[in-house]
């Protein structure tokens, strides 16, 4: 060394050795140029300085380590030493200086010798142990990769490898949280040089280095694995640990083929499904961390799904199954993708990186099972993140097949191998058929060689077509989940001006296997150019609603037909019809609400208030605008400049935003444990130009988008209104705004109440109910044995008579479902069921028991 370690710590206090004064200019200099650029210092990037350029990286290795231990030496006594920290004062400014210097060199090609080693990790060592810094403040990190990288080249002195022995002996004494993922990185990264060292020419054991259950799931499996196929597995995970942003490289991912190919792919496919779903199927579970701050260390009991270490390397597994195009590994990463979505409490989703591993796993499958699982994510998961990668990497696949993202999402709908919502699948002489019976619903039936039905699975299916039955089940859940998400995208299709071409329809819809169910319960358009026709399809035609049969032509074009551009007589025929056919649509379709621009509407010109001044749930209202895909983002208590934020949903169709204007509601600290405000009260709605952010005059929106718009807000303001609550007046609620609970609890009807009324009036006569119910303008009126009740058909509060006493009734989610055996024209309306509900047990309200309930019935 070019000076002893003793004259290294004497010159760094007096300053009396030239290399001193060098080293104090150079660090001048740095100060000089970076105030010239106006850098922020904390930050500094001295790598880009013409003084390191044309000096500092000019110097002998030997050189740049005394300089490096110089910066190191004065950094220390500076941090000791001072209290403000201000990066307008030039000590600090040199401080932060130096501190970038001992980096920027650490991370070049520099040859560290014995006694530089050992005496820079001591400095470390000890500054950190005292409790005057924390992990990152002094880069032990470069240090080690430096290490790493000059052992490849020659072999480590004893004296180094104790030293390299040392630092892991002293990382694995840390047991802050904040830094464990870092800890193991560089404990394994040590365990690679000792082994190297060695000179063990085999491939390194690895396993998962995270402290939780998928990696002793997951190691224990590897432990099991034939001696021969070992080492391709400790190859993949260290390739694995190396992953690192958002997608893989070309490289990464050409490693990864090379090794999947030697061990064979079925092999590895069969291996990392098994893990992915375990992790599917995982629950969080409660772990003791520790938190050092000030030299004070803390602990606590937190929730771990995952930790960040094993993130990172089931991301790395994750993108090597990119270009595995299973379709039941594709399903299974579909699934673990919803599972690391999924929200944990304080912290949001358990593994997100996780997730957007498999988009891009699914997305690269090239395959339409992968797309259509895109598609199906699309409208499970509602986090804003998610929602915007997966739509980026639909819209990258359908510019690839040359169609529009509708398109794409209609080409990767899989059939499942039904025909007409139906398949058949042989287990010798047996046959399973599989039934679609209703949105999210399936039936798997035995029949025996016979042909007489097998009341359940046959025991020697089980016992010899065990695989070939869990994969039929797990196709039945596909369908169920598949039925479910297709019906809400045609549902949100009824706000695009969407057209295809009859044969296309045929094709993607008509007769599809799954699409099918649905299509035909649907009413469609067909224009042929001259004339559209609007029909149903009923008994294999297309009938019309007055019983005519409709020929289409060919070379017509189809769309989804919809009551805001039809005539309420037009309107009522369709009702008429399906009630009269018992025809039960998958959605809300004839029966849909309409919103018509009001005069007041006309008058306000570029907003409307018709959704204005309400109180609502927050975090209800958010999730409702995520399931109907709008963006919004919650507010929160604390001060980050948020006003008057809005949901906003893009109509790419009309070039149109709609947005849905938000106020918090600051009142009486009505905020949760992690400051997001518990209700917010509503304004605006209005349309801006997609382009140029301009607002639109009311006028010049066309009515679907309009009416569909506006029936968003009404579900919103319907559903997570507080005077949906009966408990929210005696809970406490914000009493400022009790008024307002009572005036929406027992006020007008909205569109979606409207259409709920008609349905009572034509359906409670035909019930059991029937003699002691009547529809009465805003109510449902029942006549107990007790009393007489007024149930809103709105809020589905309720009013006791004479006096209008309120009366609370919790709704029991368990309670039996009174819709589920009367005929609707549509798929269910929770709050009807509800309605309902209350409704049979108010009229036997003599043999209600719930003290709750009896004593407000009995109190006059």
């Amino acid at each position: 060394m070019s000076m002893n370690i003793l004259d290294k710590i004497k010159n760094a206090f007096t300053g009396t050795s030239p290399e001193y004064q060098e080293f104090e200019n150079v660090i001048s200099k740095t100060r000089e140029a970076l105030v010239l650029e106006k850098s922020h210092f904390y930050e500094a990037k001295v790598g880009a300085l013409p003084v390191y350029k044309e000096e500092i990286a000019l110097w002998p290795d030997r050189k740049k380590m005394d300089f490096i231990i110089h910066c190191t030496e004065k950094f220390i006594a500076f941090s000791k030493s001072n209290n403000s920290w201000s990066q307008d004062r030039p000590d600090v400014q040199r401080h932060y200086i130096r501190s970038a210097y001992i980096t920027q060199l650490l991370k070049t090609k520099i040859f560290l010798e014995d006694a530089s080693f050992k005496y820079l990790y001591s400095i470390f060592e000890t500054f950190r142990s005292s409790g005057n810094a924390g992990f990152y403040t002094l880069p032990v990190a470069p240090l080690i990769t430096l290490i790493e990288r000059q052992s490849k080249e020659q072999p480590l002195s004893e004296s180094m490898l104790s030293t390299a022995q040392q630092i892991k002996a002293d990382l694995l004494k840390i047991t802050d949280a904040y830094f464990e993922k870092d800890k193991l990185k560089l404990t394994e990264k040590i365990d690679g040089i000792l082994h190297h060292a060695g000179g063990n020419a085999e491939v390194r054991p690895r396993q998962f280095m995270g402290e939780d259950a998928f990696s002793e799931y997951a190691n224990k499996k590897i432990a099991q694995l034939p001696d021969s196929e070992k080492v391709f597995w400790y190859r993949l995970l260290t390739h694995a640990q190396k992953a690192s942003g958002g997608k893989p490289t070309k490289k990464y991912l050409e490693e990864a083929r090379k090794i999947i190919a030697e061990l064979d792919t079925r092999k590895f496919t069969a291996v990392v499904h098994d893990w992915f779903h375990f992790l599917s199927h995982h629950k969080e579970a409660p772990v003791t961390v520790n938190y050092t701050f000030s030299g004070r260390t803390t602990s606590h009991v937190v929730l771990t799904f995952l930790t960040s270490v094993n993130i990172d390397a089931l991301k790395g597994f994750i993108w090597m199954c990119a270009e595995v195009n299973d379709p039941a590994m594709l399903r299974q990463l579909a699934a673990l993708a919803e599972r690391c979505y999924r929200k944990m409490p304080g912290v949001g989703p358990v593994a997100a990186a996780v997730s957007n591993a498999c988009f891009f796993a699914l997305a690269q499958s090239k395959s339409m099972e992968g797309i259509g699982q895109l598609s199906r994510l699309r409208l499970r998961i509602k986090q804003n993140t998610a929602q915007n990668l997966i739509e980026k990497y639909l819209n990258e696949a359908a510019a690839e097949q040359g169609v529009s993202l509708h398109e794409i999402e209609d080409l990767a709908v899989d059939d499942f191998g039904l025909t007409e919502g139906k398949r058949t699948d042989l287990f010798d002489d047996y046959k399973a058929e599989m039934v679609v019976t209703a949105i999210g619903k399936s039936e798997l039936n035995w029949y025996k060689p016979d042909g007489a039905p097998q009341k359940s699975v046959p025991a020697f299916v089980k016992e010899k077509y065990a695989d070939k039955l869990k994969e039929l089940k797990d196709i039945q859940k596909q369908i169920d989940l598949t039925t479910t998400s297709q019906r809400d995208r045609i549902d949100r299709m009824l706000r695009a001006d969407r057209k295809w071409s009859l044969e296309n329809f045929e094709a993607l819809y008509l007769h599809h296997g799954l699409m099918g169910f649905l299509a035909k319960k649907i009413v469609w358009n067909f224009s042929d150019g001259k004339q559209t026709s609007a029909a149903i399809l009923i008994d294999g035609k297309w009938t019309a609603n007055d019983g005519r049969t409709i020929e289409p032509a060919p070379g017509s074009t189809v769309s989804l037909w919809h009551p805001a551009t039809e005539t309420v007589a037009e309107i009522k025929k369709w009702r008429d019809f399906l009630i009269l056919h018992k025809i039960q649509q998958p959605l809300k379709q004839a029966f849909r609400e309409v919103y018509l621009l009001t005069e007041a509407e006309v008058n306000t010109r570029s907003y409307s208030n018709r959704m204005a001044a309400h109180v609502l749930k927050q975090h209800q209202f958010n999730m409702l605008a995520k399931m109907r895909g709008w963006k919004y983002a919650l507010m929160g208590c604390y001060d980050d400049g948020r006003y008057n934020e809005a949901a906003e949903l893009k109509l790419p169709e009309y070039g149109l935003r709609a947005e849905y204007w938000i106020n918090e509601l600051n009142a009486d600290g009505a905020y949760n444990d992690t400051g997001i405000w518990n209700y917010i009260t509503t304004d605006q709605i209005r349309f801006v130009n997609a382009e140029t952010n301009a607002q639109v005059d009311l006028v010049h929106i066309p009515a679907i988008p309009f009416s569909e718009v506006l029936r968003d807000v009404d579900l919103f303001v319907g559903v997570a209104s507080v005077g949906n609550d009966p408990t929210w007046q005696d809970s406490g609620g914000v009493p400022a705004y009790r008024d307002y609970w009572t005036t929406y609890s027992f006020g007008d009807l909205s569109e979606v109440a409207k259409n709920r009324r008609e349905i009572l009036t034509n359906l409670v006569p035909r019930l059991k109910i029937g003699k002691v119910a009547e529809v009465r303008d805003k109510f449902l009126v029942v006549k107990g044995k007790l009393r007489t009740y007024k149930i809103h058909i709105g809020s589905t509060n309720i009013l006791m008579e004479p006096n209008d006493q309120y009366l609370c009734i919790v709704p029991d989610r368990s309670q039996k479902n009174f819709t589920e055996n009367v005929f609707l024209p549509f798929e269910g309306d929770t709050g009807l069921s509800i309605i309902l509900s209350k409704a049979f047990l108010l009229a036997d309200d003599d043999q209600i028991t719930d003290r709750t309930i009896t004593s407000q019935i009995n109190r006059k």
